[in-house]
């Protein structure tokens, strides 16, 4: 490639990234620490100070005070689908862009769509929804990061099926993290803020153990700053004799094994915000 070339492609870059949304993510390390209801707050705020923000999506739980925050919001209408003989609802995504608001907001990042969908994931749907220049706030658990699985089956002994590619955080323009200590969110669990009450014994006896959320916190975190040093890196100069780690991961036949390496071994990459990355294969 020539300079002129370089030149050129750097501009096309330029122009793709101004005119595509800005992505804000909320990070949590569990249900209930209250990311939806941060989301309805922000956009309670943005609303008021004459910001065209729409309810692309939110699952309230029918937690009285996150229903609350809904009051005077504009929602955009779910698409109704039928699957296995049930009218389900999903977010419609073409609505939104038709409407193109200036920001939207879209919970459940990892939630898998109905089959007949456009895209399988909901994270596919954003990354569309950003496509089209509208800015996008979303959230996500810690346990639905696909780098993080084998770790998360260690914590929970559950294995998480909805997770999304680390390089949709790493798009991200901001990552907040919301976090309560472990006290706070069992005592939220018990008042029956994030479950019924029928699901408060079950939930304490197994994901909700103090020491998986101990767990879970250090997480989030954990890869919060690992986001906040790449916005740093990313925005401010980088010194010309910084050194760069590159990781090597071999792997054999074995998917499970495979698997695991290459999760544990982006995660490495991830914490040292390398772009480093090689594969050595032994069939």
């Amino acid at each position: 490639m020539t300079e002129k070339d370089k030149t050129v492609e750097h501009f096309l870059d330029l122009i793709k990234r101004s005119s595509r949304g800005k992505f804000k993510i909320y990070i949590g390390m569990s249900a209930g620490v209250g990311k939806s209801f941060r989301m309805l707050q922000e956009a309670q705020s943005l609303l008021k100070n004459g910001i065209d923000v729409k309810i692309g999506f939110i699952e309230t739980h029918s937690r009285t005070e996150t229903l609350a925050l809904l009051e005077g919001l504009p929602i955009v209408p779910r698409r109704k689908l039928f699957y296995k003989g049930k009218e389900l609802e999903e977010m419609d995504v073409q609505a939104i862009i038709n409407l193109r608001p200036e920001v939207v907001v879209v919970d459940e990042l990892a939630h898998s769509n109905i089959e007949g969908s456009q895209n399988e994931k909901r994270w596919q749907d954003v990354m569309d929804i950003l496509s089209a220049g509208i800015n996008v706030i979303s959230a996500v658990n810690i346990q639905h990061i696909e780098s993080l699985n084998e770790e998360i089956k260690l914590i929970t002994g559950i294995e998480v099926t909805e997770r999304i590619p680390d390089s949709v955080l790493a798009q991200a323009d901001e990552v907040v993290n919301i976090d309560l200590t472990a006290d706070e969110l069992i005592a939220r669990l018990k008042e029956g803020k994030i479950y019924h009450s029928d699901k408060i014994e079950t939930a304490l006896k197994n994901f909700f153990k103090s020491e998986n959320i101990l767990q879970l916190r250090e997480l989030a975190l954990k890869e919060v700053a690992v986001q906040v040093e790449r916005k740093v890196e990313k925005e401010i100069p980088k010194h010309s004799g910084l050194r760069h780690e590159r990781f090597l991961a071999c792997i054999s036949s074995n998917d499970h094994t495979a698997r695991a390496i290459i999760r544990k071994t982006a995660r490495l990459a991830s914490y040292y915000n390398s772009n480093g990355l090689c594969f050595c294969a032994n069939t």
